[in-house]
């Protein structure tokens, strides 16, 4: 039963658009916000909040570089189950 509540947190907060936005702006590169930003057109406030929601579920990390706080996916292998979904939805 913890399992089933962990995977729908999970689904809960894959399923907001804009996080899916940020997640394939990332792709396998760790990036500033800044690069995000520009990536997705979303605002720093909102790039920021989506960011927090995805660190609290540990998909992305942040690493220190100088004053700047490069984010990156986790597990390479999100990025490739979220294509794998987009694929599969293409179908039907």
């Amino acid at each position: 039963m913890e399992q089933v509540k962990k995977l729908s947190s999970l689904f809960k907060v894959l399923s907001e658009p804009n996080r899916l936005r940020i997640l394939t702006s990332l792709g396998l590169e760790c990036r500033p916000v800044s690069a995000v930003i520009a990536d997705t057109g979303l605002s720093q406030t909102n790039v920021s909040f989506h960011l927090r929601k995805l660190r609290e579920m540990k998909l992305v990390r942040g690493e220190k570089n100088g004053s700047f706080v490069f984010y990156c996916i986790s597990d390479p292998e999100l990025l490739e189950l979220l294509n794998r979904f987009r694929e599969w939805g293409a179908k039907s």
